[in-house]
């Protein structure tokens, strides 16, 4: 199955290039990349459960 998103934040601040994570019951399944109108596309298996998405952490940096 496809996932579609739009994301947009409130401050008009583009999400460009951020990586996103889909995950199932906790466990990433799908990963995707915004593009420059803030679209990101998730292939999944059918029948996935409990989804959520979030940031991939792999680019957050130790400060």
């Amino acid at each position: 199955m496809t996932i579609k998103l739009k994301l947009e934040l409130a401050s008009g601040e583009s999400l460009k290039g951020v990586p996103l994570e889909l995950l199932s019951d906790g466990t990433p399944i799908a990963r995707s990349i915004v593009d420059e109108q803030g679209n990101a596309t998730f292939d999944a298996k059918a029948g996935s459960i409990g989804l959520r998405v979030r940031v991939d952490r792999s680019i957050l940096r130790d400060a």
